[in-house]
């Protein structure tokens, strides 16, 4: 039963602790939202680096190889067409390592820009690759850049090349020399 007289009262002890929970739990709720926005941040560059390294390739398009003319049976050249895959975003060529690995070499380095690239179609004048239709040609000298000094391709010979771009996704592709270059002068890959 109700009594106007019985009234309730707050001391300032419950007042205090109150006062004391709603701060806790703000300072809680803030550093919540502190800790989940970093996650997301870091979340976010480390999804996009990971579709760089999974989408930012280069597509191996063909391989052919020129036949030498003092020693018509080796391979002197290495020519290899590339584009981007899809999805990829600019590439730049002079930073592609490449690697060659054959029978007798291990051989990695850098794309050199001056040498190694010349272009069939390409949307903007420099080295990088900005659109899907952009066809670059990376040419590689066999007995300099494929192996080891002396190193010679001839026929039956195998080649496997990995091109990696600097975002770290790499392309792998295994080349064979044909059985016969015997009066050719280049041959598909």
């Amino acid at each position: 039963m109700f009594k106007p007289d019985n009234r309730g009262q707050v001391g300032i002890g419950t007042l205090i602790v109150f006062i004391a929970m709603v701060l806790v739990a703000a300072i809680a709720a803030g550093v919540l939202i502190n800790t989940a926005g970093l996650l997301q941040t870091q979340a976010e560059a480390t999804g996009e680096e990971t579709q760089q390294q999974v989408s930012d390739r280069l597509q191996i398009q063909s391989a052919t190889g020129t036949v030498g003319d003092s020693d018509p049976i080796n391979v002197t050249e290495i020519n290899i067409t590339v584009t981007k895959t899809p999805g990829a975003g600019n590439i730049q060529l002079e930073n592609v390592t490449y690697e060659f690995v054959t029978n007798d070499a291990v051989n990695t380095d850098v794309v050199d820009p001056s040498s190694d690239i010349k272009y069939i179609v390409n949307e903007t004048n420099d080295n990088v690759i900005t659109d899907r239709s952009d066809r670059y040609i990376l040419s590689f000298d066999t007995a300099t850049q494929v192996g080891e000094d002396g190193v010679k391709l001839q026929g039956g010979d195998t080649v496997t090349v990995t091109l990696t771009t600097a975002q770290g996704a790499s392309t792998i592709k295994e080349l064979r020399v044909p059985d016969s270059l015997v009066d050719r002068s280049a041959v598909k890959l």
